[in-house]
């Protein structure tokens, strides 16, 4: 980091990606706070894609893995 533009850049864009993949991991593991917070920065910011968890039936799962 020398105060050059081009550190602030990339400064910005590191910090950028490390908190939204911190959100990312989070929702993976379906912690609600952190879907909600990653579908409003994907709106925020149109280039931003991340791959949201999909939620089995529990009755399901049971039904064929047992209890």
């Amino acid at each position: 980091l020398d105060g050059s533009p081009e550190a602030d850049r990339r400064l910005e864009a590191m910090l950028f990606w490390d908190v939204n993949n911190g959100i990312a991991r989070r929702s993976w593991a379906r912690n609600k706070e952190a879907v909600f917070a990653i579908k409003r920065e994907m709106k925020r910011t149109p280039g931003l894609v991340v791959t949201l968890p999909s939620d089995a039936d529990e009755d399901l799962i049971n039904g064929l893995f047992g209890e």
